[in-house]
């Protein structure tokens, strides 16, 4: 469908009400839409050009995506402004990110760095996901909380660093691996 990704920002975002204001002033979509072509340019062997595009991109929106992460169907960065998405990373589909959010490493070497999102995430303003970590699907992650571990499927965590919600307290988070996005 033509307008699919502009159609989803619309049903997410309640101050859209027109596809002309998503296209044309929504920063989210403009990143996300650039990120799509520097990453099909990253895969075909034209990282030159891809690192260029993203690097564009960047100066346009505030968001840095690099066109190596890994993104699925219809991810919703709102207000983005600060957001930094590193070459590793994977999200999944439906995923919501609000501004400053990092998705970065810890350090180290190779592909296994950054974390990995599952379908339907929530990750509020500010936060931080860092190292090679997954956050399950339907998890949340509050505003400005640091995660260090991985996020069962369906959890919330806050703080600094990160644990889980009062409602969801009774499952302690892991750094021991987790397969399900």
């Amino acid at each position: 469908m033509k307008f699919e990704m502009v159609d989803n920002f619309i049903s997410r975002d309640p101050a859209l009400n027109h596809r002309y204001q998503v296209i044309l002033f929504h920063p989210g979509y403009r990143a996300v839409k650039s990120h799509r072509r520097a990453h099909y340019l990253w895969q075909h062997g034209h990282r030159f050009l891809a690192l260029w595009l993203a690097n564009r991109s960047r100066h346009r929106t505030g968001i840095e995506i690099h066109p190596g992460a890994q993104i699925g169907r219809n991810l919703m960065i709102d207000h983005g402004q600060g957001v930094v998405i590193g070459q590793y990373a994977i999200i999944g589909n439906d995923v919501t990110i609000y501004q400053g959010v990092t998705l970065g490493s810890r350090g180290g070497q190779g592909t296994n760095r950054h974390p990995i999102v599952g379908d339907r995430c929530l990750i509020g303003a500010g936060a931080k996901i860092l190292g090679a970590i997954r956050l399950g699907q339907d998890s949340k992650v509050g505003a400005n909380a640091v995660v260090l571990s991985h996020v069962p499927a369906g959890k919330t965590v806050v703080g600094v660093p990160a644990r889980l919600a009062s409602k969801d307290a009774q499952t302690p988070l892991s750094n021991e691996r987790m397969y399900i996005i």
